[in-house]
């Protein structure tokens, strides 16, 4: 029987793809811990690795001679060498479109809290302060108001759709779409011109050497006052310490983080105590829906692979040819 090693999973149980893989003859190992060391021992004989936020390092993919694919619960791949399964012929494949409705509902449900400031006013009301509330802080009309999306793929097309029904325009930006033209009502323009004009920005990029660190005290800066950024993509996108500053100057309304740099955080991160901000703990992804469809397509793309075939979401296009499968 085939092995497929599990790294990691953040859902109650693998029963979803556990059935998935048996019933082609792939019997499911999960690791006790994510240490390199333990991750390395069990890869040794895995056919399959399956990785949700665990580092799947280099010399992971060596120790894994028998490995075909590489399948990510999720969207991000920046937990995984790529170059070195590329050059040892293990396909890497995620999926990339499970959970898009609950990402924008969390970051449009971000938006709106921040912005009628949900949580201040209910905490004050609840220390008794009904009369103490002092209705002076920004709070934009939504209609009207502009909603900046950074990164126009899968998950910034489905947030704009859900704008409009509050009247927001819609602006964006996106490396790989040239400014000055428009998609589906959403004005594509600069990086700059989203930082300046966007009384809401939510961030939807990658984490790549290109995005690391993109959004720092001089895009901050550029920000309109008393505006709102929310990020529900990868921690180390912003940079954290600026946020903070600009939360504390009151120069930021508010902001909404699904993720953090590190996580969790450590007790002192400066971000824990800075007024009006919502930070969750990297589950804009989760519904019971979202969680069993992620199983069972993840498991599903690794047994694709594994039976000589193109995956739906091929990662690294530079294995093909002479990857360990034959694709």
């Amino acid at each position: 029987m085939k092995k497929a090693l599990i790294t990691d999973f953040v859902w109650p149980n693998i029963d979803v793809e556990s059935d998935v893989l048996r019933a082609s003859g792939v019997e499911p190992v999960v690791a006790p811990d994510t240490s390199e060391k333990t991750l390395a021992n069990l890869a040794a004989d895995a056919d399959i690795i399956m990785f949700c936020f665990a580092q799947v390092t280099g010399k992971v993919l060596r120790t894994a001679e028998r490995c075909m694919v590489a399948s990510r619960y999720g969207i991000g791949v920046d937990n995984i060498d790529i170059p070195t399964a590329t050059e040892l012929g293990i396909v890497v494949t995620n999926v990339p479109d499970y959970c898009m409705d609950e990402v924008t509902d969390h970051a449009i449900g971000m938006i709106l809290a921040l912005n009628r400031r949900l949580l201040p006013h209910d905490s004050q009301v609840k220390e008794g302060g009904w009369h103490d509330v002092v209705l002076d802080q920004p709070m934009h009309r939504t209609r009207g108001a502009t909603l900046g999306i950074l990164g126009y793929g899968r998950i910034g097309r489905a947030i704009a759709e859900k704008a409009v029904g509050f009247g927001m325009n819609l602006i964006a930006y996106d490396p790989m779409i040239e400014p000055g033209q428009t998609i589906d009502g959403t004005e594509i323009t600069t990086f700059e011109d989203v930082l300046k004009r966007s009384h809401f920005i939510t961030v939807h990029t990658p984490l790549t050497p290109e995005t690391e660190g993109m959004i720092g005290p001089d895009q901050l800066a550029m920000m309109m006052p008393g505006s709102i950024i929310v990020n529900c993509a990868r921690g180390g996108i912003i940079q954290e310490q600026a946020l903070a500053d600009a939360l504390n100057s009151g120069h930021l309304a508010g902001a909404g983080l699904d993720v953090l740099e590190p996580a969790p955080p450590p007790n002192d991160h400066p971000l824990l105590t800075a007024p009006n901000i919502i930070i969750t703990p990297h589950t804009a992804f989760f519904s019971q829906a979202s969680t069993v469809e992620l199983e069972r397509r993840t498991a599903g793309e690794a047994l694709r692979v594994l039976n000589g075939n193109l995956p739906e979401n091929l990662i690294n296009p530079d294995v093909l040819g002479r990857s360990r499968v034959g694709i």
